[in-house]
């Protein structure tokens, strides 16, 4: 995936440091990193319980909480990037054959509305493709529901956050744009559920949240470990045995304790299957591509954070589209009320008029711009004329200087055989006819050149006379181009 993702801000300006905030449950996890000349800054670190269900609570209140959390924090940063709940996601897996961007589209727009079992313009969904066999693709999709993405928006609005993005923190945790993360099942141990993830072929392949798999008791989390080895099974199934091959490892991300308590359920389970099981207890040096700050610890929210300061694009994206002002004014004033004729052609002209206002602006200015580069433009075209005529003059190719020296170079010193006339046939075929001393002179000529490297087929063509001096014709091909 790399990378031409640039998170910005409104107002256009690539961003230099973003609020990370994770929502797992009721509880809120965030940490604000700021990039600074290569490295990455950890400015604020905070985890908190919410009272207030983010998607049930007035926004309003939720907002407020979040806010007063934040201030207690000391974070000001309004930017921020959000890891919504793995539960929230909905998924369908499908294969797409070689097709046109276009035809793919809209398979895999049927194939959604065929699999997901909700209205598909009532989710904003994303995708993520590994590549198969004969060119086909393994495709997930992933949806969430607009209402949920739409009550998050206006309790980050409450909380005077701007989103800059919606993404997964267990993709983000197990990114899958680097090769390093090709064939790896991730699981993510959160406050009441495990998030599992397959990553194969630069792609997103499985994605799961196992809701049974975690209990939590007055804040103590056991692990159903049976549970997690029978679904992490049933999932590695449902893929095609040629990404399920591809699967080498599995990474646990999550508290010391009960992570290594998995990791030893799952080794007695999958090592048997080919599958090495891991600690992710710290980030790689070279992880986000910049200095991370000493003792950073492996979270979701600053997984989330880092990745978009590295400009890495994410598996999912999940943030809605904004609309243009012309749909806002459209969606306002196509009902209701104010659904009148003159206030839409009053709208459309005020339209037309700016655009064209906008349009004789940047024609003023572009002529400006050529009245000042209109001169050099000329030179540089005169100069691209020359360059165009006289380009054929200085070819850096000298290939039939450098067969004669080949020649030359086959050819005894003492004069011993000499070369009357050279021929050289479309630009690799040489025939040279000429006299020798004695015949053996004339075979080390022709050893000679079936030394020399790019000399192939030397052959003899004629040899007359048994006294001194011999008459001889002689061939072959030079394939070792010229000099630059």
């Amino acid at each position: 995936m790399n990378s031409d993702f640039k998170p910005k801000s409104g107002k256009g300006k690539k961003l230099s440091s973003v609020l990370g905030l994770t929502l797992d449950g009721s509880r809120l996890d965030g940490v604000v990193l700021k990039r600074v000349n290569g490295a990455l800054q950890s400015l604020q670190n905070f985890s908190v319980v919410l009272t207030l269900d983010p998607l049930t609570a007035a926004p309003e209140l939720v907002g407020q909480e979040i806010r007063n959390h934040l201030d207690s924090a000391g974070v000001r940063e309004r930017n921020c990037i959000v890891g919504v709940p793995l539960k929230w996601v909905l998924t369908a897996q499908t294969e797409l054959p070689p097709l046109p961007e276009a035809d793919a589209a809209s398979l895999l727009q049927m194939e959604a509305e065929k699999n997901f079992h909700a209205d598909i313009t009532t989710l904003q969904i994303g995708e993520s493709r590994a590549p198969l066999a004969a060119d086909k693709q393994f495709v997930l999709l992933a949806g969430i529901p607009n209402s949920h993405l739409a009550t998050l928006e206006k309790v980050l609005a409450a909380a005077k956050l701007k989103p800059v993005s919606f993404g997964l923190g267990i993709s983000a945790l197990q990114f899958c744009g680097d090769k390093k993360s090709d064939g790896v099942l991730a699981l993510v141990i959160g406050e009441s559920s495990l998030g599992l993830q397959i990553t194969t072929g630069g792609g997103v392949a499985a994605l799961r949240g196992l809701e049974g798999a975690v209990e939590n008791e007055a804040g103590r989390r056991t692990l159903h470990t049976e549970v997690i080895a029978r679904e992490t099974r049933v999932t590695l199934g449902q893929l095609p045995a040629e990404l399920r091959a591809k699967v080498k490892r599995i990474r646990i991300f999550g508290p010391r304790e009960l992570a290594q308590q998995l990791a030893d359920e799952m080794e007695l389970k999958f090592e048997p299957m080919g599958l090495a099981v891991e600690l992710a207890t710290a980030y790689a040096a070279d992880e986000f591509g910049a200095t991370l700050p000493v003792g950073a610890t492996i979270s979701p929210a600053f997984s989330l954070a880092a990745n978009l300061l590295a400009e890495r694009k994410p598996a999912f994206e999940f943030l809605p589209p904004k609309p243009s002002l012309l749909e806002q004014f459209t969606k306002k004033y196509s009902s209701g009320r104010l659904r009148t004729t003159g206030a839409i052609a009053a709208g459309v002209a005020l339209i037309v008029i700016g655009f064209f206002l906008y349009q004789q602006v940047q024609l003023w200015r572009l002529r400006s711009q050529w009245a000042q580069i209109e001169k050099k433009v000329g030179q540089l075209e005169n100069i691209q004329s020359n360059i165009r005529q006289y380009r054929p003059w200085y070819g850096g190719n000298y290939k039939h200087l450098a067969i004669l020296r080949q020649l030359s170079l086959a050819f005894p010193e003492d004069g011993a055989v000499t070369a009357k006339n050279i021929t050289i046939r479309d630009g690799n075929t040489v025939t040279c006819a000429g006299t020798a001393r004695d015949n053996s002179s004339l075979l080390a000529v022709e050893a000679n050149l079936s030394k020399i490297q790019g000399v192939s087929a030397v052959h003899r063509e004629q040899s007359r006379g048994n006294k001194p001096p011999i008459q001889f014709v002689f061939s072959f091909k030079f394939n070792n181009g010229g000099a630059e």
